[in-house]
């Protein structure tokens, strides 16, 4: 996958903390990037099997809204993505990209 500012902001926002579920949304306003530009890297990082999915249990929710799609880093994707993160640090392009540390 073609290293790009998105997917490293995407890649250091997952991987702060591997184990919990990931919504769309918060991926949004945690990195700056669009829904847009968001959900299709999103598809792409899970067709390449980088990251699972799931559905919120309708049970679960408390107010009148629909259930929310998640995403959780498969063992794949946490050796892709934290790869991702190791050439980004090294790659001056990718300064202006807050990194931060990993928790792997």
């Amino acid at each position: 996958m073609k290293l790009t500012p998105n997917l490293v902001a995407v890649a250091a926002e997952l991987l702060t903390a591997p184990e919990k579920r990931h919504w769309g949304y918060d991926l949004s306003k945690s990195t700056g990037i669009r829904s847009g530009v968001l959900y299709p890297l999103l598809g792409r990082l899970y067709d390449e099997g980088w990251l699972d999915d799931g559905w919120e249990d309708p049970v679960e929710i408390t107010t009148k809204r629909p259930p929310r799609r998640y995403y959780t880093i498969s063992q794949y994707g946490l050796e892709q993505l934290g790869a991702v993160a190791a050439k980004a640090a090294h790659d001056r392009r990718f300064v202006a990209v807050q990194l931060r540390p990993v928790a792997l």
